[in-house]
C-alpha cells in the first residue's frame, strides 16, 4: 500500500510531500512526489523510522509499580509493550537487572529477572513490537554469572552490558550525595544508609570478580552479541572496556570518556530524557551538549520512553546534520550498534518500521507501523483504519 503526502525523514535529506509504498512487510519503493489513490495521506505529517531502544528499565516498573506490589510478569509485558507502541518504538531491548543490592529490591533478584527475561522471549511473536533482552551484569554480583550463562547459552539474551555500580566512582562518584539518596529514597537514617553503601563498596575487593567478568564476556563474545559498558567515568575506563570487546559505551559520565569512546570508535548511548531536559538527573554529561560537540552516538529511552519525540527535536537543534542526524541517533544507529542492519531507515529493503509523528508545542506520535502492520494510533488520521484492514 502507499503512504503519501508525508514529510519523508530520509537518512540524509528531508522530503516534502513525499510517498512511501509498504509491501510484505518492507519499504519497497520510495517518491518525492504525491500518489494518487494511496491508502493514507499524511497531510503534511513527518514519517520517521520506528524508534530502536536499545535501554529501556521500564519493565520492572510495570510488574513492581510500587514497592511491595509486584504484578504478574507477563501482564508487565503486555501493558509495556502497549506503551512502547504509542511512543513510536519499534524494536525495544528490555534492560533488566541482576543486582539483588538494588533500591529495586526483589524485582532485580535471580529469579524475579531470570522469568522476566523467559516472559519476553515467550510472549515475543504475541507483542505488537518486536521485544528483545538487554541482559545487565553487575561486575560485583558474581553470584549472578551463572544464571547469566545459563541464559546466555540457552539463547535468550540479546544484548549484554557490563555495570559497576560502586559507590565513589561512575556514576555515584559522590559518595556523600550517594549516602543522602539511599537514605531519602529508602526512608531510612543516614548512618544506615552509610553503612549499606560501604558494605557495597567491599564488594568490589573480592578477587573473583574480574575472572567472572572476563568468562561472562567471552560467552556473549561467542554468541556474537553486542557488548556495551555503563557510566564510563575516564578515558581509562573506556580504554578497559574497550580491550575486553565493549563496542558501546552506555551513559558516559563525562565529555573526556565520551570523547574517548569515540576516538576508538565505539557507539556512545545517552537517555532520550536528558535530551529532552537538555540535563542528566546525576549531574552528569548532558545529552545535548555531547550531540553538540559531536559526541553521541544513540538516545535511549532509558526510563521514559516518550521522551524519544521531543528529545530528537531538541537533538536537532544541536546536531551538524539537523533533523536527520537527530532522527537516526533514535534509530539506524542504534540498530546498526545491535547488529541490525535490516530496521532503523526509511530505505528500499528496509523494514516497514514507522512512526507518523505531528509537530506541535508537544510533538505528537499519530500513529505506529511495525513491519508494515498498524500497531497504534491515535485517531486523527483519515482512512488509516481502513488501510490496516
Amino acid at each position: 500500500m502507499w503512504l503519501t503526502n508525508f514529510t519523508l525523514v530520509l537518512p540524509n535529506e528531508v522530503v516534502g510531500k513525499g510517498s512511501v509504498r509498504l509491501e510484505d512487510g518492507l519499504i519497497a519503493e520510495i517518491r518525492d512526489e504525491l500518489v494518487a489513490g494511496a491508502a493514507m495521506d499524511g497531510e503534511g505529517r513527518l514519517l520517521m523510522p520506528g524508534f530502536v531502544d536499545l535501554h529501556g528499565d521500564m519493565v520492572e516498573r510495570e510488574i513492581a509499580p510500587r514497592p511491595n506490589a509486584q504484578m504478574p510478569i507477563d501482564f508487565g509485558i503486555h501493558e509495556l509493550d502497549k506503551k512502547l507502541a504509542a511512543a513510536g518504538v519499534t524494536t525495544a531491548y528490555a534492560a533488566v537487572s541482576f543486582a539483588t543490592e538494588s533500591v529495586y529490591g526483589t524485582v532485580r533478584s535471580l529469579e524475579t529477572t531470570s522469568a522476566l527475561i523467559e516472559g519476553i522471549n515467550r510472549l515475543r511473536d504475541n507483542l505488537l513490537i518486536d521485544h528483545r533482552v538487554h541482559a545487565r551484569y553487575e561486575i560485583t554480583n558474581i553470584g549472578a554469572a551463572p544464571t547469566l550463562e545459563r541464559l546466555l547459552e540457552a539463547g535468550e539474551v540479546d544484548m549484554v552490558s557490563l555495570t559497576d555500580h560502586t559507590p565513589g566512582q561512575g556514576q555515584y562518584n559522590n559518595v556523600e550525595a550517594y549516602i543522602a539518596s539511599i537514605s531519602e529514597r529508602r526512608a531510612i537514617s543516614v548512618e544506615m544508609a552509610a553503612e549499606m553503601v560501604q558494605k557495597r563498596i567491599a564488594m568490589r575487593d573480592n578477587p573473583q570478580i574480574e575472572a567472572k567478568l572476563k568468562d561472562v564476556v567471552a560467552l556473549a563474545l561467542r554468541h556474537r552479541l553486542s557488548l556495551a559498558s555503563h557510566d564510563d567515568d575516564s578515558a581509562e575506563k573506556v580504554a578497559d572496556m574497550a580491550a575486553l570487546g565493549v563496542t558501546i559505551s552506555e551513559f558516559p559520565v563525562t565529555a573526556p570518556a565520551a570523547a574517548e569512546a569515540r576516538r576508538r570508535g565505539l557507539w556512545t548511548l545517552m537517555g532520550a530524557p536528558n535530551a529532552l531536559r537538555g540535563q542528566s538527573m546525576s549531574g552528569n554529561l548532558s545529552a545535548l551538549d555531547a550531540a553538540e560537540a559531536g559526541l553521541l552516538s544513540i538516545i535511549a529511552a532509558d526510563y521514559h520512553p516518550a521522551a524519544f519525540v521531543p528529545g530528537i527535536f531538541k537533538l536537532a537543534d544541536v546536531a551538524a546534520g539537523g533533523l536527520p542526524q537527530a532522527v537516526a541517533i533514535a534509530t539506524s544507529h542504534a540498530a546498526r550498534a545491535a547488529g541490525l542492519g535490516d530496521r532503523g531507515e526509511i530505505a528500499v529493503g528496509q523494514r516497514a518500521d514507522l512512526v507518523v509523528v505531528e509537530k506541535g508545542s508537544v510533538h505528537r506520535i499519530r500513529a505506529t507501523f511495525r513491519a508494515g502492520r498498524f500497531v497504534y494510533s491515535d485517531g486523527s488520521l483519515h482512512g488509516l483504519q481502513a488501510a490496516a484492514a
